[in-house]
């Protein structure tokens, strides 16, 4: 196992402030697929009661695109190549904690299987 990791100025552990999920493909039927809404799984949730806490918090995709463009993170002032594309966990699907997500854009072919952070804000608490 690997050592947390530490801040240089505190010595605490870092603070990560949203949970890994994988992308499962889009909402579809038997003939049917809808790109609107992709399928999530999220990391620790394996029933459909877990998947309450999830709702209404957002998702970022990000992923590092061939040209670089003005940058995304307020802290990177230079130009880079990452981008990211934001959704919001709408409803859960099925009974094994698999969430719905609509992004503002559909997520391209690329990103089934591919991680994305499901950030743990807006809070409802």
């Amino acid at each position: 196992m690997s050592q947390p990791e530490k801040s240089a100025k505190s010595g605490s552990q870092k603070v990560r402030l949203y949970t890994k999920g994988v992308v499962l493909g889009y909402k579809r039927g038997l003939r049917n697929q809808h790109e609107n809404t992709s399928l999530v799984r999220i990391q620790g949730v394996g029933a459909r009661s877990d998947t309450g806490f999830y709702l209404g918090k957002r998702v970022a995709f990000v992923y590092r695109a061939h040209t670089k463009k003005p940058a995304v993170l307020k802290r990177q002032r230079s130009p880079n190549k990452v981008r990211v594309v934001w959704g919001k966990v709408v409803r859960s699907h099925g009974n094994n904690g698999v969430v719905r997500v609509q992004f503002r854009k559909n997520l391209p072919g690329q990103a089934i299987g591919a991680a994305v952070r499901v950030m743990l804000y807006p809070s409802r608490v």
